[in-house]
């Protein structure tokens, strides 16, 4: 196995229940996560991925397949070994899970102390990841007096005191709202620059995965549907689980009946949404486009965007505008009503 893997799945799968009431949770998963990056795992509710997640610190047992960390398989430790792969991995979750009786700093130190590590350690280390997520002036606040922001920021200094290999972060932003969900993400991702800590974001948000993951993984009932280069996922989905995530039906719903008409979704990269695609069209081809939807986004630091057309009537013009783009290295593909 290649030195800058850090996790490595092969034909994972986790099956609840017994005889006719088995349920697959996880079927037939193969994956690699590097170290170093910071991967996004992701899906509808549902769809397995916080079970996925569960098996990469050895919480769940795969019931086939095996789960392998730093090249160690995970299914094959038990007792002091597995206790101390789980040292190497912060969890970081949706519900914060911080002692309500305890303030800031005792909230941080906890992990430290039931491994044994001296107070003057485990004081000093503390103080320096409160200061590593912003959070100096609230050392002995409770968490009834912190925001929800403040209470993440407080968890991500907890999870970082043991000095993990990676976090992982299941939903973490969920309960927040979209400007305290932003600087959390810019957090993460400004630790992940400075320490070099590998990080894994299970959401069913795309705009999460979107904003800092470099590689994500889509899990559709229990499947792996797809994995890449997060750029590349966005600018040409392969599979319609996909499709779901990327072009939600609310962003490109159409309030008119499609049939009959032939439609096409155009993917812009941060290249192409520089040039006036739409304007050289209709002077290269002579050929008339309806706009019907679009929309822009940032993936990776990028400007990307999409747009749906409707194409002339004619075969012939359609097919002078689909080789257009495709000389022009713009993702184009036909949608039906389906879509």
């Amino acid at each position: 196995m290649s030195e800058d893997i850090l996790f490595k799945l092969t034909h994972v799968t986790k099956v609840f229940g017994i005889g006719d009431k088995q349920v697959k949770a996880i079927d037939d998963v193969s994956l690699e996560i590097r170290k170093g990056e910071i991967f996004g795992i992701i899906g509808m509710s549902g769809a397995g991925k916080s079970t996925l997640v569960r098996t990469l610190n050895g919480l769940e047992k795969v019931s086939g397949g095996t789960v392998f960390f730093e090249g160690q398989s995970l299914n094959e430790m038990k007792g002091r070994e597995i206790r101390k792969a789980r040292q190497s991995m912060g969890m970081i979750f949706q519900g914060f899970n911080l002692m309500k009786q305890k303030d800031a700093l005792r909230n941080v130190e906890l992990p430290m102390k039931i491994s044994g590590i001296g107070k003057k350690e485990r004081r000093q280390r503390a103080l320096e990841m409160i200061r590593t997520v912003g959070l100096e002036e609230k050392v002995k606040a409770y968490p009834s007096e912190l925001s929800g922001g403040q209470k993440q920021r407080l968890a991500i200094a907890r999870a970082l005191t043991m000095r993990p290999k990676v976090l992982l972060c299941d939903e973490a932003t969920s309960a927040l709202d979209p400007k305290i969900t932003l600087e959390i993400l810019n957090l993460l991702q400004d630790i992940n620059i400075r320490t070099g800590i590998t990080i894994i974001i299970i959401t069913h948000e795309m705009d999460v995965i979107e904003k800092i993951c470099s590689r994500v993984a889509i899990i559709d009932n229990g499947k792996l549907s797809e994995t890449g280069e997060v750029t590349q996922i966005f600018t040409n989905p392969q599979s319609l689980a996909t499709k779901r995530l990327v072009f939600p039906s609310k962003e490109t719903e159409m309030p008119f009946d499609m049939t009959d008409r032939r439609c096409l979704r155009i993917v812009f990269d941060g290249h192409s949404a520089r040039e006036t695609i739409i304007c050289n069209l209709v002077e290269e081809t002579g050929e008339k486009i309806n706009i019907l939807a679009a929309n822009t986004k940032s993936v990776a630091g990028q400007g990307f965007g999409q747009m749906i057309i409707e194409l002339p009537d004619r075969k012939e013009g359609g097919e002078k505008v689909l080789e257009y783009f495709r000389k022009h290295g713009v993702h184009a593909e036909e949608i039906g009503e389906e879509e």
